[in-house]
């Protein structure tokens, strides 16, 4: 069986609130996006997992897969191979969405009844944003961003750039160096409302700060995809991805001199 897991991007990423538990309170919009990993699972004696594409820098044996298979606790074993695309360290959800595609189909070939709600809850112990990908649509999330509703925002006929760095962003480091402050807007009325020539008025991501005095090279790239005409430019997740907005006219023009990747919205 082969699985397509997809990459997300946020547009907005409000840090609202540091609480007791160490947990963040956060507001932001996810976006499916059609930036794919490719799974393969065969059924096997052992759970035994390798890895292709891009590398991957922690112990195999600590993989977010692996914790799939110790959560689900299915009585069949798997070899799985991953073959790596989506960037690593980039705030596009790569490792969440291959642990949910995964738990998706634990959950289609198991003899045991789960409930969408069990499904959820092993999600959420697996990764940060796993639940979000086990529904895989737009939404508007808050809370530690395990709170998400349906949010109407109409970019489906638009075309997006992902711009790769090639310098992976720690996402704890990233949140030990932001202060928590609630935006002046909210995010879903904003992107429910106007235009998306308006957006960057009024939306932000919290990590381009320090994004940027990580990555240098990130404010010279936003800086061209707006000159080259986006709509909207921003930071995905924590970084250190960045991507454009264009009318689909526009995106077949440039030739980006950086590892790039032309994506659309996912329905």
């Amino acid at each position: 069986m082969l699985l397509y897991p997809n990459a997300k991007i946020n547009i907005g990423l409000n840090v609202i609130n540091k609480l007791e538990s160490g947990y963040h309170e956060i507001e932001s919009c996810f976006c499916p996006i059609s930036l794919y990993d490719i799974i393969e699972v065969k059924a096997s004696d052992i759970n035994h997992l390798t890895t292709s594409g891009n590398k991957i820098n922690s112990d195999i044996s600590d993989n977010i897969l692996y914790k799939c298979l110790d959560k689900f606790n299915s009585n069949k074993k798997f070899r799985i191979h991953l073959h790596k695309i989506i960037p690593i360290g980039a705030g596009l959800g790569g490792g969440s969405s291959d642990a949910a595609f995964l738990l998706n189909f634990l959950k289609f070939i198991s003899n045991k009844i789960i409930s969408d709600d069990n499904l959820l809850k092993i999600a959420n112990e697996v990764g940060s944003d796993c639940s979000f990908f086990i529904e895989n649509k737009k939404k508007y999330v808050t809370g530690t961003g395990k709170k998400m509703d349906n949010i109407d925002i109409d970019i489906n006929n638009k075309s997006i750039i992902i711009i790769d760095p090639e310098q992976p962003i720690n996402t704890a480091e990233a949140y030990q160096n932001i202060l928590p402050n609630k935006s002046k807007y909210q995010l879903k009325h904003i992107l429910e409302n106007e235009n998306i020539e308006n957006w960057s008025k009024y939306i932000k991501n919290d990590f381009e700060a320090f994004a940027f005095k990580k990555v240098r090279e990130l404010k010279k790239i936003k800086s061209l995809l707006l000159k080259l005409g986006a709509d909207f430019v921003s930071l995905s997740g924590s970084g250190s991805c960045i991507y454009g907005i264009y009318n689909n006219h526009d995106i077949n023009q440039y030739d980006f001199p950086y590892k790039s990747f032309k994506v659309k919205i996912i329905e």
